[in-house]
Parts: structure tokens; sequence; C-alpha cells
């Protein structure tokens, strides 16, 4: 399951990162590591962006980095 497969309200923990060199650096800037706890806040009506907050800061995630993310439900 990725994080943009997850519904409003729902926490999932990080399990894999996806993507190579520049993408990959930019999710783990962001503080979305492998064991992270994701909390989705809102979705934008087109699905673009995903608002999450992970470890108390609230980001905005687009949904081609989202479907990178590999979540498992908490």
């Amino acid at each position: 399951m990725t994080l943009k497969e997850l519904k409003v309200g729902q926490t999932a923990k990080v399990k894999k990162l996806g993507g190579v060199g520049a993408v990959k650096r930019r999710i783990m800037d962001m503080g979305i590591t492998k064991g992270a706890e994701v909390y989705v806040r809102k979705v934008a009506p087109l699905g673009d962006p995903i608002e999450v907050t992970v470890r108390g800061y609230e980001l905005s995630i687009r949904k081609a980095d989202a479907d990178l993310i590999e979540v498992e439900m908490a």
C-alpha cells in the first residue's frame, strides 16, 4: 500500500521509500523516513497535493511523490 492510497484521517507507518537521487532526498528532507508515522490530514479535491502530519510537522506532498512511499497501517 502507498501513501497515495490512504484516506483522510488514517495513520500509517512508513515501510519503504521509493525513488532515486533527488526525488528520494527531497522525501527524506521532509522527515519522511522508514519507521516514521504519517497521518493524512487532508486531500485536495483533485487529489494533489496530499496534506500530512509527520513528526509534528504539517507537510504537503505531491501525489507522484506519495506514490513512491510504501506504508503499512499502524
